[in-house]
């Protein structure tokens, strides 16, 4: 080794007094972090993610928090064993999704597949835009999609995999709008009619912030009125559309959602066509959270309809635990976003530059997301994922059986997808009569529970406000891990929790 030394030293290079000779990072230490590190993650994380008796998360507050963490960056760089329990507290201290009583968003669990396929891709640290640096992956991409074109119904289309659903409705926007009006990509918005899109009182934020990112506006989304079940109304989409006509504004799209975000509630795709159709409409299917019920033979009939639609958001990190993030916009037109950037999409390559696909992207650089599903896809197969599509809708119609069964519980609505809703009332409002101070109190219940099953660590479920309606839980079943003792569990837990309220 000192040999070594001495004779770079001998042969050094400088060029402003830096040395140039040889690689400055030590491989073989940073081997043996990755290696230590990797340890911690399969004992702490993935050997946990199916046992109960550990705690879904270690509460602390923010301020101590920062200071268990230690945030602070440094002039130098820290030891190895200072970065291992770094890595030890990040785990600690985070909320463990993959835990079976997890329930608080639409996503949770863990699938082994799609977690090595992220290891794998976050070693090889792939960009997804031409074939020349990404072949594999681009191949990968081109067959999960073509795949989930076949679950819509299409013969022919064509996707790409973004960051995040709230993307998709964005890109979908912005290429109803390219349809209606092509200039547009040159010429820039001057010179436009007012543009107005449709969309129901239950859909995602995302469209709001899509129009005011547009350049659209929020004023000129038309939210149409829901059904009691969060549906959105056909007949009120279409008095809507003939209002904005006779403003002389100019329709150009409707977003349908397939699973919304609280109620998981369906809209008639195929009655919201038949208006789209005639009044010559772009139809977006927001299938984000309820694509997935696409897969399962028994429940794809939620989606009647979507095979209609011009383009569609799937998102398979969310039923399917492809891993966050896994979205896809399905029925793009390259030619809306292509820039044909002639350092990276150059005509004169030596293979066919059809797969050069990222030019119909607005990112550059861009994951492989759909290799984490293609993998977990190849595991389980089409019936695995059907399975758990199946079981996560049974467990969910088991708690609802239970809810009704039991004093306290009150039910919401009947859902028709994962979403189950529903208000607990403690033992000193049972007799309490129906009025405002009743459900003024009943709105404080949910927020103490939440704040007690956090700081037990015991379980994790979202609660909302909706619709004139005072706080209620909505618990979601995704993880195949969650089983039926899991939604016993829930209603005890609350139960032991809310006791004295």
């Amino acid at each position: 080794c000192k040999q070594e030394m001495l004779q770079k030293k001998k042969n050094a290079v400088l060029v402003d007094g830096v040395i140039l000779n040889g690689p400055i990072m030590d491989s073989k230490a940073g081997e043996k972090f990755v290696e230590d590190a990797c340890k911690i993650i399969m004992e702490e994380v993935i050997q946990k993610a199916d046992d109960v008796t550990e705690k879904v998360c270690e509460w602390q507050a923010p301020e101590t928090l920062k200071q268990i963490l230690d945030l602070e960056m440094r002039d130098t760089g820290e030891s190895h064993q200072k970065l291992l329990q770094l890595c030890q507290d990040v785990i600690q201290y985070s909320v463990k999704t993959s835990h079976p009583r997890f329930f608080n968003q639409l996503y949770a669990g863990i699938d082994y597949y799609s977690l090595v396929a992220r290891f794998i891709a976050e070693a090889l640290n792939p960009s997804v835009y031409t074939y020349e640096v990404s072949p594999v992956f681009l191949l990968v991409e081109e067959a999960v999609i073509k795949k989930m074109i076949e679950f819509i119904g299409w013969e022919e289309g064509d996707g790409i995999f973004n960051p995040g659903g709230s993307v998709s409705n964005m890109y979908a926007m912005n290429l109803a709008r390219y349809k209606f009006c092509p200039e547009i990509k040159e010429k820039g918005l001057s010179g436009l009619p007012r543009l107005v899109l449709f969309t129901s009182e239950e859909c995602h934020y995302s469209m709001k912030k899509a129009a005011s990112f547009l350049g659209i506006g929020t004023e000129n989304v038309y939210f149409i009125k829901t059904d009691e079940r969060g549906k959105m109304i056909p007949e009120e989409l279409e008095k809507q559309v003939q209002r904005a006509r006779k403003e002389g504004s100019a329709p150009f799209l409707v977003c349908a959602t397939a699973g919304t975000t609280v109620l998981g509630a369906f809209d008639p795709l195929d009655k919201i066509a038949d208006i789209c159709e005639k009044h010559g409409l772009w139809l977006h299917v927001d299938a984000s959270w309820g694509g997935s019920a696409l897969i399962s033979r028994k429940h794809c009939r939620l989606l009647h309809g979507i095979h209609r639609a011009d383009s569609v958001a799937w998102n398979p990190h969310k039923m399917l635990l492809a891993g966050i993030q896994c979205c896809a916009l399905l029925g793009l037109l390259k030619k809306c976003y292509s820039a044909k950037a002639a350092y990276l999409f150059q005509p004169d390559k030596f293979y066919d530059v059809s797969y050069d696909t990222g030019d119909k992207s607005i990112q550059c650089s861009r994951r492989p997301d759909a290799f984490k599903f293609w993998l977990m896809w190849k595991a389980l197969g089409t019936t695995g994922l059907e399975e758990r599509v199946n079981r996560a809708l049974a467990l969910a119609r088991y708690l609802v059986e239970e809810i009704k069964k039991r004093e306290g519980f009150q039910l919401i609505l009947e859902p028709e997808y994962a979403n189950v809703c529903f208000w607990y009332i403690p033992p000193s409002l049972r007799k309490m009569e129906d009025g405002p101070e009743f459900w003024q109190k009943l709105h404080q219940v949910a927020p103490v529970i939440k704040e007690r099953m956090m700081k037990k660590g015991s379980m994790m479920l979202g609660y909302q406000p909706h619709r004139g309606k005072v706080n209620f839980f909505r618990q979601v079943v995704i993880s195949p891990q969650v089983s039926r003792e899991d939604m016993d569990f829930l209603l005890d837990e609350i139960e032991l929790l809310a006791k004295d309220l």
